[in-house]
């Protein structure tokens, strides 16, 4: 697929994964709408980009665990363009507190669900209008290998794992409700970024690639799967 000239929207965009995603997605021709719940780190990571090498880059305020605020996203995306071809569900979020399922409180179960699965539906929602005028449009939900049913749960951080099997039953049934999308969920491994920590196996640009080839080189056709290193992967 030609990507010069695509528009792509990556959530929680201004550091760790979702900031090498856009820089990536720049690299390729996409213009990009870098969101950010802080309008001030928004700009800031929007600039760093447009300076590295002119890059087509513009922050766009959203917190994706406010309907409000995704709502007012969108109006302010649908100011500066009617089409949308690729949109990265990238923002989430992992407590401190989220050790135990045992001790697991409604507060942060609620806030993580609503963050990481609920959000990025509503984005979803918000942003379909947009993506129904691209030729080739494409979700990626940025989802983890800790969401995997398949051979069981290890106990860390059970309420993010919670959230991201939530997360891929969100791709599974957008796939089937927008059988033009190209709508998949995506492991990056684990990263070192401030959630992923300095311990882990791989660098950002590692852990970003897979999610750019989503939203740019994959096939059109292939949808409603879950994927790590650009190969499918069990649920």
């Amino acid at each position: 697929m030609k990507t010069k000239g695509r528009i792509a929207l990556v959530t929680g965009a201004n550091k760790g994964i979702g900031f090498e995603v856009a820089r990536q997605l720049a690299r390729e021709g996409f213009r990009v709408f870098l969101g950010a719940r802080d309008e001030k780190a928004g700009e800031a990571a929007a600039e760093k980009l447009r300076s590295e090498a002119k890059f087509a880059v513009t922050a766009l305020k959203i917190d994706i665990s406010k309907p409000d605020s995704i709502q007012r996203a969108a109006e302010e995306f649908g100011k500066q363009s009617d089409r949308l071809d690729a949109l990265i569900n990238n923002a989430g979020i992992l407590l401190d507190d989220d050790k135990d399922a045992l001790t697991i409180t409604p507060e942060i179960f609620e806030t993580t669900l609503q963050t990481n699965a609920l959000g990025a539906l509503l984005v979803a929602q918000a942003f379909v209008p947009f993506l129904k005028n691209s030729d080739a449009a494409r979700i990626v939900n940025v989802s983890s290998g800790g969401g995997q049913l398949d051979g069981g749960a290890d106990g860390w951080a059970p309420t993010y794992c919670i959230s991201k099997t939530a997360l891929n039953g969100v791709t599974s049934q957008l796939a089937a409700a927008l059988p033009k999308f190209a709508v998949n969920s995506v492991c990056p491994g684990w990263v070192r970024t401030d959630m992923g920590g300095s311990n882990a196996t791989r660098s950002v640009a590692e852990g970003a690639s897979g999610i750019v080839w989503l939203a740019g080189e994959a096939l059109q056709n292939q949808t409603g799967k879950f994927w790590r290193d650009r190969k499918v992967i069990p649920w």
